[in-house]
């Protein structure tokens, strides 16, 4: 039987693909995923996110820098993972997710961290994962618990969104915390 790196219990990890632009672009509409992601940045163009979609297809390969589309194993596009602060020396390295509104709560993000520290983990030698998780993300900050990360720390104030200062939780864990369910 063969094994698939890439593929998790709901989802595979694969390339962007320009053929992807419409539904990235249309997460890219939704102000609320934009603040739970980043922030809201102006408006883009139809042409301006087949652009990034091409760019991002484009990317060499270096194993540790990337960012993945997440596909449940219909062949739907659910969302994104990337890869960054991948530290060498130390065996550190830190992710972002994401996973559009209609695929919520179904499990997809999970189980694609679980890919990427399956990865990290057990084929680059990282020690230890690190996450960003702003305080009014409530769903995030789930998520980690139920990953089993450690609240290891909090930036106070430190996002400005819908009127208000907003803390950053950081959340920690190691490969030998981490387990695959």
């Amino acid at each position: 039987m063969s094994f698939n790196m890439w593929e998790g219990k709901l989802v595979r990890l694969r390339p962007i693909q320009p053929s992807d632009w419409e539904r990235f672009h249309q997460d890219g509409m939704d102000a609320e995923i934009a603040r739970l992601n980043d922030r809201i940045y102006g408006p883009r163009s139809e042409e301006g996110t087949r652009k990034w979609t091409e760019e991002e297809s484009n990317k060499g390969w270096d194993g540790h820098h990337f960012r993945l589309a997440i596909e449940n194993f219909n062949g739907e596009l659910v969302g994104s993972i990337n890869t960054d602060k991948c530290d060498f020396q130390n065996g550190t390295f830190s992710y972002g997710v994401s996973v559009f509104r209609d695929h919520w709560k179904k499990g997809y993000g999970s189980d694609a961290i679980k890919v990427i520290l399956r990865y990290f983990f057990n084929e680059l030698r990282y020690q230890k994962v690190n996450a960003q998780v702003y305080s009014f993300n409530e769903g995030s900050v789930k998520l980690h618990n139920s990953l089993g990360f450690t609240e290891e720390g909090c930036l106070r104030n430190m996002i400005y969104t819908d009127g208000r200062y907003h803390d950053i939780y950081i959340f920690g864990l190691t490969k030998e915390e981490f387990k695959w369910k």
